[in-house]
């Protein structure tokens, strides 16, 4: 048996990679959309956001059912499940 075991360090993965982009974030009950512009350890910032009722097909270009929050709505760490860049309008 071979076992590759080699730790690399990289600065700015994840959730910082994403700062300043639009993000959709998939947390235990509902899914957010808009920019990143803060991550500390206990939650993420967003502005521009909205709350995603229903996303309508992945290959659509809108989402179905997005609903405006507005500026400087958080969200804490522990219930995101997933998260990425987005590419739908809202």
């Amino acid at each position: 048996m071979k076992v590759v075991t080699k730790i690399e360090e990289k600065e700015n993965e994840g959730l910082m990679s994403l700062l300043g982009h639009q993000v959709e974030i998939r947390c235990n009950v509902y899914i957010y959309a808009g920019i990143l512009v803060g991550v500390n350890d206990t939650c993420i910032k967003l502005d521009r956001c909205a709350i995603v009722y229903e996303t309508g097909l992945f290959s659509d270009k809108n989402y179905k059912d997005a609903q405006l929050l507005g500026n400087g709505q958080y969200v804490q760490l522990g219930l995101i499940e997933s998260f990425g860049p987005c590419f739908k309008q809202y």
